[in-house]
């Protein structure tokens, strides 16, 4: 076998890199390499210190340097990539329509866990109940993943799809909105009824998040839930839809989703015409639009701008009575980092806010080939357990005296 001798390592070293394309190579990867780890920073947590320290014991993950995808530069690209590259887990859902008050129907997507070696008895099978975003239902990548985390752990989970998105047909003129939790009381009923002695979790994503937020909100100790979590909740609707409005986040995103929720309509024409104008409708061009032709007349707002000051789950945080654990990126196009709640939540035992520098709208993407789990799927994952297994440690860490919560 042939060696090459030190004089000839050098040589053929020094003709590699001294070539130009090498050299720029070398420098540009040298480049990025600086530049993302001047992006891996430790995230900021907001929270009381017995919460900090049940969440650095059992959801070590709060504790670590956040190292977005070195080529996915930005909120905007992060959030982009996501979407059109993120893996879909396989999941066999078993389907459940229940009945409202107001004689509509909500679709449920189950996923019972019948094999689950760490809870075999399904009537004390923890259950995490998912609450998608503005547009999405059972089957968006976030939700699949969250499952699969969840799942893993021996737990039962629920997708509850708005009104109108699980497949399901309209059976009365009523979908949903950010502010109305009453199909998400309906819900919890129902799953409760079902289960009465097995605890549940609230897993709420964007616009599932700030639903989940207003219901906790307002049942307080009567929510039904032992904890919640929330994945990129726009704090205030207000400053979130002045954020989309920006030329480059309507290009990208708010002309998308208007478009998503006008089609939701058009699906649902013919029951829904009985209320509201659906051509004039269909001929918004921005989700504030929407709301305002839609959502706040669909739901008895007298402007757009009511409809959103109630839907805003920031203020009300202070009625809350169950630990929470929301995670947002200060680069989020839909939620800007000046409507976090920093000054309220440091005030509150229960509610904790984890913040990163980078990472997008429920995106959170993590090394070279970011298909697969990141950030924001092991955090999901770590939480969900430390509530389940460890209910006395968290009970004691983010207790909530009587005269906090105005009771």
């Amino acid at each position: 076998m042939y060696y090459l001798s030190h004089v000839e390592l050098w040589r053929t070293y020094w003709e590699c890199v001294s070539r130009p394309y090498t050299v720029f190579i070398c420098s540009l990867t040298a480049a990025l390499y600086y530049l993302w780890g001047r992006k891996c920073q430790m995230p900021a947590l907001v929270c009381s210190e017995a919460f900090s320290t049940f969440l650095h014991k059992h959801c070590p993950v709060v504790a670590e340097r956040f190292s977005p995808t070195p080529w996915c530069w930005g909120g905007r690209l992060q959030t982009l990539v996501c979407a059109l590259i993120k893996s879909r887990p396989p999941v066999a859902y078993r389907n459940e329509l229940i009945r409202t008050v107001d004689g509509g129907q909500i679709s449920l997507d189950w996923v019972d866990n019948q094999a689950s070696h760490s809870y075999p008895e399904s009537s004390t099978r923890p259950t995490v109940l998912i609450l998608p975003g503005l547009t999405g239902n059972s089957q968006q990548p976030y939700v699949l993943h969250a499952i699969n985390q969840a799942t893993r752990h021996g737990y039962r989970c629920v997708v509850f799809n708005n009104r109108g998105l699980g497949g399901e047909e309209l059976l009365t003129p009523v979908t949903y909105c950010a502010a109305n939790t009453s199909d998400l009381e309906r819900v919890v009923t129902h799953v409760k009824g079902l289960y009465p002695h097995a605890p549940v979790l609230g897993a709420g994503v964007s616009l599932g998040g700030m639903v989940l937020l207003n219901y906790l909100a307002r049942k307080r100790s009567e929510s039904g839930m032992v904890a919640g979590i929330t994945i990129s909740v726009p704090w205030d609707a207000q400053k979130s839809s002045d954020s989309m409005e920006e030329p480059l986040n309507w290009l990208l995103f708010n002309k998308y989703l208007t478009s998503g929720l006008c089609r939701a309509v058009t699906r649902h024409r013919k029951i829904l015409e009985k209320v509201v104008d659906v051509d004039y409708v269909l001929k918004a061009r921005t989700i504030r639009e929407f709301d305002e032709r839609f959502t706040s007349l669909l739901f008895g707002y007298k402007s757009c701008t009511d409809y959103y000051r109630d839907a805003s789950p920031d203020k009300k945080l202070p009625r809350t009575a169950v630990p929470i654990l929301c995670l947002n990126a200060a680069d989020d196009p839909f939620s800007p980092q000046t409507a976090f709640p920093v000054n309220i939540v440091q005030n509150l035992p229960n509610v904790a806010l984890l913040l990163t520098a980078h990472g997008g709208h429920i995106a959170f993407l993590q090394g070279l080939f970011p298909r697969g789990e990141s950030y924001m799927e092991r955090l999901f994952g770590q939480f969900v357990q430390a509530v389940f297994e460890y209910p006395k440690d968290i009970e004691k860490a983010c207790s909530i005296k009587e005269e906090q919560t105005g009771e």
